[in-house]
């Protein structure tokens, strides 16, 4: 909610002197090395990697490190690695080309909506999660119970709020209570938070997202162990073997892997970092803001380091990003997948928090580039902002 007040005493602040960007969760820049890793790929090396001359042939041999390498970072084989657009795509292609054949496909009620739109197309089945936003083990043995599942995706780290599901307990309800089904999730906000290899050891396929850990936009991959069946799902071409026709993006390819090294090497030194950068952050802000309230509970070990999430009675949640924008702080309310709509967030809903207090949300997400200057920032600039809100009836 835009009042007038808010533009006239409010002038707008240029985007370059942003000083506080807390939405790496929606996305974060490049990592330096990656950028450099594609540059020669949109100049010199800009062949076709499906030709059959020298060029060509120096493109798919770029891919195919790139592979080599990629599956190694996130403890897979190479044959498993199916380079994609990007993570919608890769969630896509799970859902519509995983598991073929008879049954349903079940996915729990937080899923990222490339997941869960899909899902609910295909008359699917969902599964609950408690108020701490982990997927509730007893409901998705239930829900498996009422009949044949082909698929069951459950996320890896939950974009709003950070939750990082218990995959290894809830992998073992799948595997006793729906033995045939292909067991997909969405990875796209774990790989700078969790070990990959470790965590995505017990599942079928995952979906990842080159931009989330310091690559480009437009490029991502879904992870296929081998044995399990997928079907492509547009027509036009052989490449990533008949799984995802296309010309391959290989600049984007190459700098996704760069990043996803860069990334891994500096994993459990950037947890330590940023989780207390992000303590720091909610620390401070529970402290100044009455009534604001930790989504998913005070234990902070079952979230992702680089999330915070609050939610704020008293204010609207469009009207304070407003705000904070004005003074140089960047965050969203929830997810950025509907092309900056503000909507009610069906992870809060699923979560059952409270309908007033869900309108004030606000997501805080650190990155590899996040600084104790932005978080400073933040703190000065947040709590008097939900103050003036709350002055104004806003």
């Amino acid at each position: 909610m835009k009042s007038a007040f808010l533009e006239m005493e409010c002038p707008p602040v240029p985007l370059s002197a942003m000083t506080a960007y807390l939405d790496h969760a929606a996305t974060g820049p490049m990592r330096p090395g990656a950028v450099e890793a594609m540059l020669p790929f949109l100049t010199e090396r800009y062949a076709n990697p499906s030709g059959a001359h020298r060029l060509a042939r120096d493109a798919r041999r770029a891919i195919d490190e790139a592979r080599d390498e990629f599956a190694e970072l996130v403890g897979a084989e190479p044959g498993d690695v199916v380079f994609t657009g990007g993570g919608t795509e890769s969630d896509n292609l799970a859902v519509f080309g995983l598991g073929v054949g008879d049954g349903a496909v079940v996915c729990s009620s937080i899923e990222h909506h490339a997941v869960l739109d899909p899902v609910v197309m295909l008359d699917g089945r969902v599964v609950g999660v408690n108020s701490l936003g982990i997927i509730d083990a007893a409901d998705l043995k239930n829900v498996l119970s009422e009949g044949p599942v082909r698929l069951v995706s459950l996320m890896a780290v939950n974009n709003e709020v950070g939750v990082i599901q218990p995959l290894h307990e809830l992998a073992k309800v799948v595997r006793y209570t729906a033995p045939d089904a292909v067991l997909h999730s969405d990875a796209v906000q774990a790989f700078c938070w969790t070990d990959l290899p470790t965590h995505l050891s017990a599942v079928d396929s995952f979906s990842l997202s080159a931009h989330k850990f310091g690559g480009p936009k437009g490029v991502g991959a879904l992870i296929v162990r081998s044995g399990t069946p997928v079907s492509a799902r547009q027509l036009g071409g052989g490449q990533e073997r008949e799984r995802r026709p296309g010309t391959e993006n290989v600049g984007g390819i190459v700098a996704m892997v760069t990043a996803g090294r860069l990334a891994a090497a500096q994993r459990e030194a950037d947890i330590i970092r940023l989780g207390a950068l992000r303590d720091r952050l909610l620390d401070g802000l529970l402290a100044s803001i009455p009534d604001s309230i930790e989504t998913a509970g005070s234990d902070r070990s079952t979230r992702a380091a680089g999330i915070a999430h609050l939610c704020i009675p008293g204010v609207e949640s469009e009207a304070l990003l407003f705000l904070l924008e004005r003074g140089d702080v960047s965050a969203s309310a929830a997810s950025s997948c509907a092309s900056g709509a503000m909507q009610s967030s069906h992870v809060l809903e699923a979560m059952h928090i409270d309908p007033g207090a869900a309108k004030g949300s606000l997501r805080l997400s650190l990155g590899w580039t996040t600084t104790d200057l932005e978080i400073d920032t933040a703190l000065a600039v947040i709590p008097p902002a939900v103050e003036r809100l709350r002055k104004f009836g806003i």
